[in-house]
């Protein structure tokens, strides 16, 4: 055989830059999925539901921490003050959900409290968060 084996080049697949390629694109989805969920409330460990689902209209969120203070739209303001502000965050004629995120420890009397100033709005539909179970 006139020396093919001398003269051909070893042939050799060098991979780490594709796996540093494939860790970088990786990442990037990563990241920028990060931001395509939207927060609007506090960080509270809400109970568990097989029935939730997703509401389409203007959203307003309440939140009930554990030591039972409330935040309208990440706000802390007093129970008395909930019907005006959440009044002054809905546009005349329109619909809005409430969303009251209670965390699972709050006493269940001042969740009633919160639910009780909330009926009384107009145009206002009342949501519970949940997270699936």
């Amino acid at each position: 055989m006139y020396g093919l084996e001398e003269n051909e080049a070893e042939f050799e697949l060098n991979i780490i830059p594709m796996i540093d390629v494939i860790f970088a694109i990786l990442t990037f989805f990563i990241i920028s999925s990060m931001f395509l969920s939207r927060s609007e409330s506090l960080p509270v460990n809400l109970p568990k539901a097989d029935s939730s689902e997703v509401q389409d209209r203007v959203r307003i969120t309440v939140t009930v921490e554990p030591s039972g203070q409330i935040s309208l739209n990440r706000q802390d303001l007093e129970l008395d003050e909930l019907e005006a502000g959440v009044r002054d965050r809905m546009e005349e004629g329109t619909q809005a959900v409430i969303v009251i995120n209670a965390d699972e420890t709050v006493e269940h009397g001042r969740v009633i409290a919160v639910m009780d100033v909330l009926r009384g709005i107009e145009g206002a539909a009342l949501g519970i968060a949940t997270e699936r179970s």
